[in-house]
């Protein structure tokens, strides 16, 4: 590269022999020719790092299907290979409750109904499971949708446990959103669900509201429930994090694992503001237009 450069100066002042260029060009060009020498050496080291860092993406891409691939087969084998023997020990159990309650005595009448209530809870738990596991691999279909539209079903759903429980659903005009439907309504009707059970002695009281922040909704879901105590309040979005008895508060833990999994799947965040006896107020973000 230097005797190139060399070449090129001396032809470019008329001069034809080497020694005639002047010492201050050939420092000049010794400096040059070090310096674009050492950038080449920089270029080949920062090729070779992009090719060792696109080897490893590849192979965490596949180590990524993998992964998903075995979530898949693990629903799969969830929802036939365990569903079925299920359904057989809950049907046979409560065959045995209708046919055996009070003709034997207390104590077994106590252990058939424990035997139907385990098998009912486990078929819940399995339920919520899945639908969680769905939520990381089912396709997200991102379209222009009504909020509104999504409270009315959500609620709809929710028809026996509102009546049962006398809880009012309330909350103004809601925007439209880039989302997924199906999601969403699953997302809002666990919300409600969960205000729902975790009332104090009042009716529950559960208002939605929306408010514009820049390219997103921040919408907010507010009950007079028992309330969060603040250390468990990251917990809660945890699958599997139950804060009270389930024999006080029925129910799998899952339900707001699935709402944060839902926002995370739409770009978003959750989180939540809750006074213990007083309520709680969920917070989700969602985006206003699709991506560019």
């Amino acid at each position: 590269m230097h005797k190139l450069l060399a070449r090129q100066l001396r032809r470019h002042l008329g001069i034809e022999r080497a020694e005639d260029v002047p010492a201050e060009w050939r420092e000049l060009l010794r400096v040059v020719s070090t310096t674009y020498q050492q950038g080449d050496e920089d270029r080949r080291m920062v090729e070779r790092s992009l090719a060792l860092t696109s080897v490893e993406l590849n192979e965490r891409n596949l180590e990524l299907a993998r992964s998903n691939a075995d979530l898949r087969q693990f629903a799969y084998v969830v929802s036939h290979d365990l569903q079925e023997p299920l359904r057989s020990l809950s049907g046979y159990a409560e065959l045995l409750a209708r046919r055996y309650r009070g003709q034997l005595d207390g104590r077994a009448d106590e252990l058939i109904e424990g035997a139907v209530d385990g098998a009912r809870r486990m078929q819940g738990f399995i339920r919520d499971l899945l639908a969680c596991l769905r939520i990381g691999f089912d396709r997200v279909q991102l379209v222009p949708t009504s909020m509104n539209t999504i409270r009315s079903i959500a609620v709809q759903n929710l028809a026996a446990a509102i009546e049962e429980s006398g809880a009012s659903v309330e909350g103004g005009d809601l925007p439209e959103v880039i989302g997924d439907p199906n999601q969403l309504v699953q997302l809002l009707q666990n919300l409600i669900s969960n205000a729902i059970k975790f009332r104090r002695s009042d009716p529950p009281r559960v208002s939605i509201s929306a408010d514009r922040d820049g390219s997103r909704w921040r919408f907010a879901v507010r009950d007079n429930g028992i309330g969060i105590p603040a250390a468990a309040r990251e917990r809660v979005f945890q699958i599997f994090q139950r804060l009270h008895p389930v024999e006080t508060y029925p129910g799998t833990g899952i339900g707001l694992a699935i709402a944060s999994r839902i926002v995370e799947r739409h770009r978003g965040r959750i989180w939540l503001e809750s006074e213990v006896g007083r309520g709680t107020t969920f917070f989700f973000s969602l985006p206003a237009e699709a991506a560019s």
